[in-house]
């Protein structure tokens, strides 16, 4: 790992330390949805708050599937405003950029997660091989599994 990516990972832990609110899965996980927000439009440039929240609400649909809910609800966040708020935290540690005209309001009610995260919504918009393993596992493989006679 470079200096760099290592002074930034100790930089999130210690925002982690301060603030408490969210862990550093979440802000990893932001990272990467700026990452998906910038491919989603295209380039890499600065991208809007409500741009944001919807590359934010696409990796989360395609990484945790009918789970995001509940992942996104584990690391504490419950609705776009909290999107901004981490934005904010990583603006004020200088660990992301922001133009004189980015506000945190501009993450404020961009959609209701309850609705974008719906397990039941994502479940009707996702095809059956999205929702299998990458992976096949069989039993004699566990431990203690059974194997098959050769």
């Amino acid at each position: 790992m470079a200096e760099a990516e290592r002074n930034m990972i100790e930089e999130l832990r210690e925002l982690v330390r301060e603030r408490r609110r969210f862990p550093i899965e979440a802000y990893l996980f932001l990272y990467q949805a700026l990452d998906a927000a910038q491919r989603m439009v295209g380039e890499k440039r600065h991208v809007s708050g409500a741009e944001l929240c919807e590359g934010f609400r696409r990796l989360a649909v395609e990484q945790f599937g009918p789970l995001a809910l509940m992942v996104l609800n584990h690391w504490g966040m419950r609705r776009t405003d909290d999107v901004g708020e981490m934005v904010f935290n990583l603006v004020a540690r200088d660990l992301m950029g922001k133009t004189d005209k980015d506000r945190l309001e501009d993450f404020d009610g961009v959609y209701d997660f309850e609705e974008a995260f719906a397990p039941q919504a994502i479940l009707a918009t996702q095809s059956s091989t999205e929702l299998v393993p990458a992976f096949k596992l069989a039993l004699k493989d566990l431990p203690g599994g059974r194997r098959s006679p050769t």
